[in-house]
């Protein structure tokens, strides 16, 4: 198992970096990926989407869709690559701690 050290802490991650439990994510894991990932502060627009596919992800067990993503923030996907320049599978779902999603994101 792959491992991830972010300012002393230790993640477990997959081959891609994202987290293999994401049952121990929390606001502060957000904030240590996103840094890790060049985003210095999580705005409100950031956590509506971490917020998002979180909970899509509780309720169904994958990421949601892009163009669900889009619709329930109310936030272009130009936009969403401007927040997460990783891209919303690669960048917001590894922030939120989900697995490496399968399909799109």
């Amino acid at each position: 198992m792959a491992t991830l050290n972010i300012d002393g802490k230790v993640f477990e991650v997959d081959g891609d970096g994202f987290l293999t439990d994401p049952a121990i994510w929390n606001d502060d894991v957000a904030q240590q990926f996103a840094t890790a990932d060049g985003i210095e502060t999580l705005t409100d627009n950031h956590w509506a989407i971490i917020r998002m596919i979180r909970a899509h992800y509780e309720e169904n067990g994958n990421a949601p869709m892009v163009r669900a993503l889009c619709k329930e923030t109310g936030l272009k996907l130009k936009e969403i690559y401007e927040l997460f320049p990783l891209g919303p599978a690669r960048g917001a779902c590894r922030v939120a701690g989900l697995p490496k999603p399968d399909g799109c994101v």
